[in-house]
């Protein structure tokens, strides 16, 4: 079992791995773990991936009281409604580049935001909600995820940013990089009339990879 000294310190290789590649910019993004114990640690408010410090992650116990570390991050309650709802061990919001421009683009698909141009997406992250604009740290973005009843682990906020909910920090990490290459592969054909896979091809990997796939 992974000790919380080594989860801590996992977090900031991460999240500075993600910083590093510019996708995410400045003190943008969240990112937050579930502990041994069953509580949490947080990345702290305003504080840049590339510069985070495992000392200060914010704490919670299995209550969700907070124990230790800096002040976290105002959207704790989108992470929350994930572990509230979902059987997930992280949560990764980022602010990358392709996905929001994707999400601000007027005909795409609101219940399956990524086209399938490759299978990792769909493997990773199943069908992807775009969900609308929400001012940052407003709880209705929680709510919001909440009323997806555990559906789905990825969402896209609108002209904001993805969210994505995996067992451990590295598949939630794995994961929402995969949701922007996706994004931007989207971007660059766009206009192109890409040959996408069938639905026979995404019926073929839902089954084989055992891929939720909410309808």
């Amino acid at each position: 079992m992974t000790t919380e000294n080594v989860l801590r310190e996992q977090i900031c290789l991460l999240a500075k791995s993600i910083f590093d590649r510019g996708l995410t910019a400045g003190s943008t993004g969240n990112i937050s773990a579930r502990t041994p114990d069953g509580g949490l640690l947080v990345s702290p408010t305003g504080k840049s991936f590339g510069r985070l410090d495992p000392a200060t992650l914010a704490r919670f116990d299995s209550a969700g009281v907070q124990i230790g570390g800096a002040k976290p991050t105002k959207e704790l309650p989108l992470h929350t409604a994930f572990y509230d709802t979902r059987n997930c061990g992280a949560v990764v919001h980022l602010h990358c580049c392709h996905a929001v421009a994707l999400s601000c683009l007027p005909d795409v698909d609101e219940d399956n935001f990524l086209p399938p141009i490759t299978p990792y997406s769909i493997m990773q992250l199943g069908r992807v909600k775009l969900l609308p604009y929400f001012r940052p740290g407003d709880p209705a973005m929680g709510q919001a995820v909440r009323g997806l009843a555990g559906k789905r682990s990825a969402v896209m906020l609108a002209n904001h940013g993805p969210v994505v909910a995996g067992k451990d920090i590295e598949a939630a990490c794995n994961a929402i990089e995969e949701l922007e290459a996706t994004a931007r592969l989207a971007l660059l054909t766009r206009g192109q009339t890409p040959r996408l896979l069938t639905m026979s091809q995404i019926t073929d990997l839902v089954t084989t990879f055992n891929v939720e796939w909410d309808t």
